[in-house]
C-alpha cells in the first residue's frame, strides 16, 4: 500500500473553470485538478501542458509559473494523490478500535476502492514512480504511507513499529490488496465472472497472514 491515495477526481466537474481574478495560489489547484481529469479520461501519456492549461480555463503559459514542464506537473499530481490517499487510510481506520483486526482490512479497503474509482490515477502512481524510482519526495511519501500500514500491524501484533515482522507482514498484505487492485481495473474479475465479497476476502488474508502471529 506504499503508493495510495484516494484523489477524489469524480467529485470534479468535466471542466475545471477558472473563477475570475482568482489569485495566484490558486493557478497550481486548478491545474492539478485539471490533470486528475485528463489522466482519467486519456491515460497520462496522451495529453499536452496546454491541454491542462485549456482545461484549468488558464492561458497556455500559466502553467509555467508553477512547473517547469508535464513530468513536473506529473509528479506533482502523483504527489498529492499519495498524500491525499494516506489521509484517507487513516481515516477509514477511526472508528475501529486501536490494535484491532478491522482497521487492517479496513486499510486493504481503502486501497482497493481507490483503484477502482480512480484507475487512471492509480496508474500514473505506479508508472511515474517506477520510472524516478531515485526521487527523494515520492521515496519519501511512499514511506510515509506505507508505514501507515506497518504501524497498524504492528499494533495488532503489539510490536514496535520498526520491528522487522511489521515490515514484513505489512508487504505481504499490500502485494496482495495490489494483485487484487490491478485485476480490477484490467477487468479481469469480470472476464472470469467472479463474485467477490471483499469484505471476507480481506478478513480471510489478514487472519491467514497475521492472526496466527498475534500473542494469545
Amino acid at each position: 500500500m506504499d503508493h495510495t491515495l484516494n484523489a477524489d477526481s469524480s467529485s470534479l466537474p468535466k471542466k475545471v473553470t477558472a473563477k475570475a481574478g482568482y489569485h495566484h495560489g490558486d493557478l497550481r489547484t486548478q491545474l492539478l485538478n485539471a490533470v486528475r481529469l485528463l489522466v482519467e479520461e486519456k491515460g497520462a501519456e496522451n495529453f499536452s501542458i496546454a491541454e491542462a492549461a485549456r482545461k484549468a480555463g488558464v492561458s497556455t503559459a500559466a502553467p509555467y509559473r508553477h512547473f517547469e514542464d508535464k513530468p513536473a506537473i506529473l509528479k506533482a499530481v502523483v504527489l498529492d494523490a499519495m498524500t491525499r490517499n494516506g489521509e484517507e487510510m487513516r481515516r477509514v481506520m477511526q472508528p475501529f478500535p486501536f490494535g484491532s483486526i478491522e482497521r487492517i482490512n479496513a486499510l486493504g479497503q481503502c486501497y482497493i476502492d481507490f483503484a477502482r474509482q480512480h484507475p487512471g490515477i492509480f496508474r500514473l502512481v505506479f508508472g511515474f514512480s517506477e520510472k524516478h524510482d531515485g526521487d527523494e519526495d515520492l521515496t519519501a511519501c511512499g514511506r510515509e504511507v506505507f508505514g501507515i500500514v506497518i504501524e497498524a500491524v504492528a499494533n495488532y501484533l503489539d510490536l514496535p513499529p520498526n520491528h522487522p515482522m511489521a515490515a514484513e507482514r505489512a508487504y505481504m498484505l499490500w502485494t496482495f490488496v495490489h494483485g487484487h487492485s490491478w485485476l480490477i481495473i484490467d477487468g479481469k474479475t469480470k472476464a472470469q465472472d467472479l463474485q467477490i465479497d471483499e469484505g471476507v476476502m480481506l478478513s480471510a488474508v489478514s487472519d491467514g497472514l497475521i492472526a496466527s502471529l498475534r500473542q494469545p
